[in-house]
């Protein structure tokens, strides 16, 4: 890659968890200043205050440093809990004309609370896509990551494509001109009846999770059911749901199963496999942005840049 061809603002901050793992948050910037970008780290990047990044005051006025900074990007440091606590008291507006100026705010997990508030208050969009530490911290960033990631630099990403799991085929078909919208299902869930949930009708709902058995994965899914979101949308996207862990009890009882299940109670199509959420191979994707879905047999298509 040529380093010297794209150079950009990233700034570096942290609104949920405290920064455990100093190895991986250096690693990454050190990551990103090999790809020629020019990194700012927030003085507050590794504040630590119980399990969070700082107290509440110390982690918004952080995003309102980062909405502040004129950066191209605004990063995550890493995900964790801590966002849906100071919802209140971000300053929306202030954060939308950063975006509208051009910062691309970007990161997943418990950042899909910050998301999610930000469409249904402003209508913005933000990036699905990876935080310092678990993105570029690591030994080796996953290649695809790197490229999707740069794509967005550059505004040459217009879309994604991906192939499901094979009892997922189905039917070919295209919906057209639907806001993709999601993130982490616990925290979509967490949300839903509060002003920060958006009420998207006719959406493309992408989910993934991290450390759910598949029963609570269900039981989140039912919360969605039962209040009417799943059903409101032209589609339901699900990416990865990791370190799971199956017990002899379930009995056949696992991911699968409950999408199984999940099908039969609602009429929007279930697509799987998305490469989104805590894993290393995950593209970017822009919430909030409205965007076109093919899908032949297994293949999924995203489109959200050239559109006919």
């Amino acid at each position: 890659m040529d380093t010297g061809a794209l150079k950009k603002h990233i700034y570096i901050y942290s609104p949920s968890g405290a920064v455990r793992d100093k190895v991986s948050f250096k690693r990454g910037v050190r990551r990103l200043e090999a790809l020629g970008h020019e990194v700012e780290v927030d003085s507050d990047a590794l504040a630590l205050h119980t399990r969070f990044a700082g107290d509440d005051q110390t982690r918004l006025a952080a995003i309102h440093r980062a909405a502040a900074s004129g950066a191209d990007v605004a990063m995550i440091s890493r995900g964790g809990y801590g966002l849906t606590r100071i919802l209140g008291g971000i300053r929306y507006k202030t954060v939308a004309k950063a975006i509208e100026r051009g910062t691309h705010f970007v990161g997943l997990s418990d950042f899909t609370a910050f998301q999610l508030a930000m469409y249904a208050k402003t209508g913005s969009v933000t990036w699905a896509g990876p935080a310092l530490c678990e993105g570029f911290g690591v030994v080796e960033p996953d290649d695809i990551m790197e490229d999707c990631f740069n794509d967005m630099l550059t505004g040459q990403g217009e879309g994604t494509g991906w192939r499901q799991n094979r009892e997922s085929a189905r039917d070919d078909y295209c919906i057209k001109n639907a806001v993709l919208w999601g993130g982490n299902l616990s925290m979509v869930s967490a949300l839903l009846g509060s002003p920060y949930f958006p009420e998207v009708k006719g959406g493309i709902l992408f989910l993934e999770d991290v450390g759910e058995h598949p029963y609570r994965v269900e039981r989140l899914l039912t919360q969605l059911l039962h209040a009417g979101v799943l059903s409101r949308q032209k589609a339901i996207v699900m990416g990865h749901f990791t370190e799971i862990k199956l017990t002899p009890n379930d009995k056949g009882f696992n991911l699968q199963s409950v999408f199984r299940w999940l099908g039969t109670k609602i009429k929007p199509p279930i697509l799987t496999n998305l490469p989104f959420g805590h894993v290393a191979t995950k593209v970017l994707l822009p919430v909030g942005a409205k965007l076109d879905l093919v899908v032949e047999g297994r293949n999924g298509l995203m489109l959200w840049g050239h559109r006919s």
